[in-house]
Order: C-alpha cells, then structure tokens, then sequence
C-alpha cells in the first residue's frame, strides 16, 4: 500500500524542501520531493506541518532501568568487574513505559546500553521502541561493547569490596584483559591452522586435536580487537578522556565516546583522531563531581570545531521524550541550527551502525517519519504523529496523561 504526505515543509536530514510530498510503500520510502507521482497512493495533506527521520537517540537505558524499584532494576551486572558476556537484550523488557515515552517524543530507534558500573561491560543492542517480543524489536546485535572509566566503576567496585577501587584500577583491569584476549586469539588461530594441516591429510594419518576453551566474553572482545564492533566508553572528566584515547590506540579498536562532558576542552585531541561522541546529559542536576563542568554548549563547541557530535537522553536520567528538547538546550547555547538534525538523525544512525536502514529521509530507508504541528526547534512544537517502519504508532490527542495502557505494542 501506498501513502503519500503532500504539501509539507520536509526535513529529510540533509536538506529542508518546501511543499513537498514523501511517498512510502509498507515499511518503506519510496521517493521524496516536489513532483511525486500519486498513482495508487493514499493521499494525506500535511499542510502545516514539518516532518523529520525518526529521532534516534544513541545512548538510553529504556527497557532496562527500573526507575525507583530497585527489585526491577536490571541496568548493570555488578557480580564482575568485567563482564562482556552479557547482552544487553537479555534485560529488555518491551512493556517499559520508556518506550511509550519514545514515540510520544518522536524517538524511533535507541541504543540501549546496560549502567557503568563495569570497565569493560556487556553488549548494546540497538532496537525500535514497539513489539511485545524484544528480538523482534532489534534491529542490530551487538552494536558494541559498553566500557567505563570514572567514578562510577570504581565506586562500584569500593561497594563490592573488589576491584577496582581507582582510576588506575580500572585502566589497569581494561588493559589486562585485552592482552588476555590478545593471546586468546592467538591459541584460537594457532588451533585453526593446526586443524588445517590436519584435515589435509589422509584420515589414517591426521593426529586427534584438543580446541582452546572456548570463552564467551572474549569472543564478544575479539570482535572488538578485529574492528567489527566498537567500544562505547563512558567517559565525563578529560582525563578519563585521555585514557580513552590511550586505551583504544594501544589495543587498536574504534572508540565512541559516552557522555563526553569535558570533551569541549580536550576537543582538538578528540578530532583529530576522528572519534564520534555521543553527548549528555546536557541538562540535570551535577550528581557526582565529574559533571561539575558539564554544559549545554559541549555540542555547539565541539560541531563547530568539526567534530561527530549526537545529542543522548541517558534515559530514565533525561526522560527518553526529552530528547529533542535536549537538542533545544544546545542550540541556545550556540549548536547551529542547520547542524541540529543531525545530533539526533544521521550521527546516531552512524554511531550505532544502522544508517542504511534509518537516521535521514531516502528512498529504501525505513519509513520512520516524525511529524511537527511547526518548526521542531521551538519548544512549544508537538510531536503530533510518529510511524515506524510505515506505520502510526503514536498521534497526539491533547495533553499527555500517563497510561501505560496506551502504548500499542503490537504495530
């Protein structure tokens, strides 16, 4: 089925075009522009309004966060410092009214991470906030391994009377563990060779051979050391920055940077090496002394100077709905409004691995469209519709009044 959204002011990501028409088919863009074809289209007039991509938010712990229940509370695995064993997936939980929150705020995708108790934690999955069977709901696993530097896997590990206990900890746990992981691949490929030989020769001949044990967060890790996944690495203060920086080119992986507070000072060492950064909260209460210098104007300062930058919610810490008003926070305090867009669009989709299928309006992407009764960067704006993979699954009907109820998770 065909529907077509005419007389718009589109957004598609990279260009603004006025009076236009988005054709979709099923769950996906067809074509975008001034002289679309309606043929055998549903047609919807959608003067008045603005609509954008999806909003994506690269760093969220919806579905997995248990708000002020500490009994369903499942956001960090706190039994090891380092755990890349875990996935993430395994705590969803579908019918979290974070992901009511989502669509009502026009998000569409999220990178869901678990907490930072752990210097080298678990696996991020990235998903689509609709569905009751949360396999269903991701659309890329695992997106990276999730790592942090800081107060908080330090004071974790003080809590648990365990390592580690300092900054040098923790850098000293991350570093041992990679060259583990170094030697692990190392037997692994030296068993794969050995077997070769092997397997070339006559059944009669071949000699009985022991496999390496196998190990399933080294695994998770080897994918990192091979640059399939990147490690997403929780980092405020510039010295935790650094040591980012120094971890990820002693073991060559891809580093993306998490919450990035004082990257602003520290930004010529960041871009210069091209790392993507996913930054917030840019709004809340300075809750523990490494957010002291935290700012609204980090995304501005560091977009202007040539860096990757996406704006992250941190949700339930910034409710997930919130997260285009985080946007608005930046643009206040000097983010370009040409550049907002792409905080929370196509620099997310990059960061988590899925821009060719979400994150700008094309043909072939998914058909995961916003819809604005105005300009989206005023905060008296609403979000009066969202679709996912080209279907409604949110229209605005007055003021909001939570009810989980509402939430249509079967679209």
């Amino acid at each position: 089925m065909k529907t077509a959204f005419t007389n718009a002011t589109i957004m598609t990501g990279t260009t603004i075009i006025q009076d236009a028409t988005l054709l979709i088919e099923n769950d996906k863009i067809l074509q975008i522009g001034t002289d679309v074809d309606l043929s055998d289209a549903e047609v919807v007039d959608c003067k008045g309004s603005t609509i954008t991509p999806g909003l994506i938010d690269p760093h969220s712990h919806a579905g997995i966060w248990g708000g002020d229940d500490t009994n369903d509370d499942d956001g960090n695995e706190v039994s090891e410092a380092i755990t890349p064993y875990i996935r993430t997936l395994d705590s969803l939980y579908p019918e979290d009214v974070e992901f009511q929150d989502a669509i009502r705020g026009g998000v569409t995708t999220l990178g869901v991470t678990h907490g930072s108790a752990n210097p080298i934690g678990g696996q991020v999955v990235v998903i689509k906030p609709i569905g009751l069977i949360a396999d269903d709901m991701v659309i890329r696993a695992p997106a990276g391994i999730k790592m942090a530097l800081g107060e908080n896997p330090k004071r974790v590990g003080d809590r648990m009377k365990r390592a580690p206990t300092s900054r040098m900890g923790v850098a000293y746990l991350i570093r041992k563990t990679f060259y583990e992981v170094i030697e692990y691949a190392k037997e692994w490929e030296h068993f794969r060779t050995l077997f070769e030989i092997e397997n070339a020769k006559p059944e009669t001949d071949r000699k009985p051979l022991k496999e390496p044990k196998f190990d399933l967060g080294k695994e998770a890790l080897v994918k990192v050391l091979n640059r399939e996944i990147p490690i997403r690495c929780h980092a405020h203060r510039m010295d935790d920055i650094r040591t980012a920086i120094r971890l990820s080119e002693e073991f060559g992986y891809d580093l993306i940077l998490d919450h990035s507070t004082e990257a602003y000072r520290i930004a010529d060492e960041i871009i210069s090496r091209g790392i993507p950064l996913n930054v917030g909260p840019v709004f809340g209460p300075r809750a523990k002394r490494e957010l002291n210098r935290q700012t609204p104007a980090t995304a501005g300062i560091l977009i202007k100077k040539g860096a990757t930058v996406s704006i992250m919610t941190d949700a339930p810490f910034n409710p997930q709905n919130n997260l285009r008003d985080l946007v608005i926070f930046a643009i206040r305090e000097g983010l370009p409004q040409d550049r907002a867009l792409e905080t929370i669009t196509i620099n997310p989709a990059k960061v988590l691995g899925v821009e060719e299928r979400v994150g700008s309006l094309e043909p072939s992407k998914d058909a995961d469209l916003v819809f604005f009764d105005g300009d989206p960067w005023d905060a008296r704006t609403h979000v009066v519709e969202t679709w996912i993979n080209g279907k409604r699954v949110y229209k605005r009907d007055g003021p909001y009044i939570p009810n989980p109820d509402n939430l249509d998770l079967e679209s």
